[in-house]
């Protein structure tokens, strides 16, 4: 790689470098905002816990990250080369579109070679270690969950509030308990209560006193005709559980969470024992799905190569709408893809290999386009 390569090589690995580290700030900053930002400011998560939690959430957004930042990354510096007239410098000199093309997809596929670790078995391993930290944060300091004058919502089949919470003591708490579809089927208020957390167990014990109950018949809650209220002058306990607190201890680990190994021991598990062809497929699926997405890099990139040349804009507002807008496009066929899920006679699983492979042929038209000119 001689000079003038090296050059676009450095340029455009710190632009896309630079492009996919904001998109992996935003994304970041959203998912903080939506599951941790509120448990921190409770004081059910510690800072450093918060910290390692948004660490943690690299690999998964880096994966969603990297293909966008290549795709703007390109467009921004060929944009800039060829409204500056180096791209027609280097093509007066002899030097085609192929030449200036070879380092930016060198980059490309060491971009796809990141983004298929990260897919098979760093992102995975994240999300575990996220799950895990979020457990051992709430196992540390459970009573933390109960928050004065919040309605908890994490306890799965439970709704919490208490409206004074002084240690381990409540007044005037107020629970309702759900069914699978979330309708309340009994609904408790008390004057006061104490809680006590059960560490062989997991389940927090919510103990109430002077209490109102209403009860509501759990094969048909919605009818408010069939009630049983009671006042109950002595104690109430109810057992909430800690599983799937914070919505990430579930019991069966999704398959978007598990590296590739997983995935295909897995697979031969449940061909082994024979199991319906949905399920299987639902294996299939993520792996595909993990690989189609690793190579969306290349995809992007084939495409930004013509399009950065041939749009000729200095203007970095115009290249980042051609990259939004390649990129909507993009996960928009994505997600129509996805809606063959559902049917797996039609094999989603290559289905899946659709988006990839169309934008990688329309970027090879594009490319010899613009070579030709």
């Amino acid at each position: 790689m001689n000079l003038l390569q090296r050059h676009i090589f450095k340029s455009v690995l710190f632009t896309c470098g630079v492009a996919a580290g904001v998109f992996a700030f935003v994304l970041i900053l959203g998912n903080a905002f939506r599951d941790l930002l509120g448990y921190l400011l409770a004081g059910q998560l510690t800072v450093e816990t918060f910290v390692k939690l948004l660490a943690l959430l690299v690999p998964f957004v880096g994966v969603h990250a990297l293909p966008i930042g290549m795709l703007t990354g390109v467009l921004l510096v060929l944009g800039r080369m060829s409204a500056q007239q180096e791209i027609t410098a280097m093509r007066a000199a002899g030097l085609g579109i192929a030449y200036v093309s070879r380092p930016i997809l060198v980059i490309a596929g060491l971009g796809v070679l990141l983004s298929l670790g990260l897919n098979f078995y760093y992102m995975p391993q994240a999300r575990t270690l996220y799950r895990g930290t979020i457990s051992e944060a709430v196992n540390k300091n459970p009573m933390s969950m109960i928050v004065e004058k919040t309605f908890i919502r994490d306890f799965p089949g439970f709704v919490v509030y208490a409206g004074q919470k002084a240690g381990a003591e409540l007044g005037d708490v107020w629970l309702w308990r759900l069914d699978d579809e979330k309708r309340v089927t009994e609904f408790l208020r008390a004057k006061s209560g104490r809680i006590a957390y059960d560490y062989d167990a997991n389940v927090m014990k919510v103990v109430l006193t002077d209490t109102f109950s209403d009860r509501r018949d759990p094969r048909n809650p919605e009818n408010f005709a069939n009630t049983d209220a009671q006042v109950s002058m002595g104690e109430v306990s109810v057992d909430i559980p800690f599983d799937n607190v914070f919505g990430r201890r579930a019991v069966y680990r999704k398959l978007s969470s598990m590296t590739l190994g997983e995935l295909l021991a897995q697979g031969k598990k449940l061909a082994d024992e024979n199991a319906p062809v949905a399920q299987r497929m639902k294996v299939s699926i993520a792996i595909n799905e993990k690989a189609a997405g690793s190579f969306t890099i290349l995809a992007f990139t084939l495409l930004a190569i013509p399009l950065g040349i041939k749009v000729s804009r200095k203007e970095t507002s115009a290249n980042l709408g051609i990259a939004l807008a390649l990129a909507l496009g993009y996960f928009f066929l994505n997600v129509m893809v996805g809606w063959l899920d559902r049917s797996p006679a039609l094999r989603p699983d290559l289905w899946l290999w659709l988006p990839p492979v169309l934008f990688i042929g329309l970027g090879v038209v594009m490319f010899r386009r613009v070579e030709r000119i």
